[in-house]
């Protein structure tokens, strides 16, 4: 309830009031009007305020940056997008605004924020994804009453979006990639086998699981993808990338009998090792006791084959890549990729593939001559 009281010629109002976040006793004074009445009435907008919880100056950003994450986020989003959000709080966005509360987040101070991470050399792809976490964290804030006002509104992002070149094995070189991965290790031929084959990402093809396989349909459903970084095994097994990436596939004929010779592979290994194999795990493509090919041994397996076999350094996401070239040059629409990439959209698989193999254009350029050989000449 605002008290009031006459200081000389000017009117002074007095509010106290407990804070809702720290159930602390707080007091609001601001003097200067000239009649009782406009002092009045600026108390009530203030007690308004109050009310609908802006007036909230104990709360320190990283506290509500904390409370957003787990009270908000946690369990209503993807694992992997939950770990976005939380290594850019973490890593760019309070070792910038450190102790700082909340309501003193100005929008020019947040500008600065942004222009100071393209000076340290980020890409404006990386920006943006900073951005949308901030933005989205004030946008709660003002939702939920904390802010009047979202201060990353409005802001300029710098830099220019570099299109980056696409990286993938060449038709004719693939052959002698494998080779190599042969030479190098049975289980790392078979891996990469299954990533050009079907397009999976390296974490949905570690996560694959004998469960996941149908061999009298020739199908291979993909639900998850495994945590390289998880501390247990109940942790292992996270969520695809987005919903669009559960999706089941059709495999050829050969890769299914080469999975089936695989599987009386690893029965022999199960047999051998009986109580030290990981059979709760279930893993097609795994270690020789059933547990995961960690990812700094696939890594380095990828590098070093590639090199054996004369290939320049490619990041193995490549395969991925090489897998949607070869179905476009072998006459694939793009409707057909993106639903068997798991695309959200054919505008992205479009984007990132188009006119991406020179053999595309002049397969293409042949096939138009000779349709229309007979018209023009």
């Amino acid at each position: 309830m605002a008290s009031f009281r006459k200081r000389g010629e000017k009117w002074e109002y007095r509010i106290i009031y407990k804070d809702p976040y720290s159930h602390s006793k707080r007091e609001k004074t601001k003097g200067g009007f000239k009649t009782k009445k406009e002092a009045q009435l600026a108390a009530r907008d203030i007690e308004i305020e109050i009310e609908e919880g802006f007036e909230q100056q104990s709360l320190p950003l990283k506290s509500f940056l904390h409370e957003w994450l787990h009270e908000y986020k946690k369990d209503t989003i993807r694992k992997n997008t939950f770990d976005l959000h939380e290594g850019n709080i973490r890593n760019h966005i309070l070792p910038y605004f450190k102790n700082i509360m909340l309501k003193d987040v100005k929008p020019m101070m947040y500008q600065k924020f942004l222009n100071s991470l393209h000076d340290t050399g980020y890409s404006k792809r990386t920006i943006e994804i900073i951005h949308s976490t901030m933005y989205n964290a004030m946008s709660k804030a003002v939702t939920i009453g904390k802010l009047q006002k979202n201060p990353c509104e409005g802001v300029s992002i710098k830099g220019l979006v570099k299109k980056k070149e696409l990286q993938f094995i060449d038709s004719g070189d693939i052959a002698a990639f494998l080779t190599e991965a042969y030479r190098y290790g049975y289980i790392y031929w078979l891996f990469f086998r299954i990533l050009i084959e079907t397009g999976m990402r390296k974490g949905e093809a570690a996560a694959l699981q004998w469960s996941d396989i149908d061999f009298n349909e020739r199908k291979l459903h993909i639900t998850k993808t495994l945590d390289f970084k998880a501390k247990t095994k109940e942790k292992l097994f996270g969520n695809t990338k987005t919903y669009q990436s559960n999706r089941t596939l059709t495999l050829s004929q050969s890769l299914i009998q080469v999975l089936q010779h695989h599987a009386r592979h690893q029965n022999q290994h199960k047999l051998i090792l009986n109580e030290e194999y990981h059979h709760d795990l279930n893993l097609v493509l795994c270690r020789d006791d059933g547990n995961f090919m960690p990812n700094s041994t696939l890594f380095n397996a990828f590098s070093r084959i590639s090199t054996r076999a004369g290939l320049p350094s490619l990041p193995i996401h490549s395969l991925r890549h090489t897998h949607a070239v070869l179905q476009l040059e072998s006459g694939a629409d793009m409707k057909y990729v993106q639903e068997r990439l798991g695309h959200g959209s054919m505008a992205i698989t479009a984007d990132v593939y188009a006119h991406v193999s020179k053999k595309m254009e002049e397969t293409q350029t042949s096939r138009f001559e000779d349709y229309t050989k007979n018209m023009l000449n």
